[in-house]
């Protein structure tokens, strides 16, 4: 097992890369969503697609933020 050299605030760092990354891409998806039906006239459907869309895309940017985290490149 390999030493674990990293310091506490590359912790930090990360978590705050995490949290800007999953709100950012929920936020632009929700007011992406929310121009696009004011746009066509349909309501709630893509500010719930785009709400899907921001969250899902946040979640694989952290999991590729994350391995790329561990596996030690920099």
């Amino acid at each position: 097992m390999r030493q674990n050299n990293r310091h506490p605030f590359q912790a930090m760092a990360l978590m705050s890369v995490i949290l800007s990354q999953l709100v950012g891409s929920v936020l632009i998806g929700i007011f992406g969503g929310r121009w696009l039906d004011h746009q066509i006239g349909s309501e709630p459907i893509f500010l719930i697609v785009g709400l899907l869309s921001g969250l899902a895309s946040g979640i694989y940017a952290m999991l590729a933020l994350i391995r790329k985290f561990f596996s030690g490149e920099s």
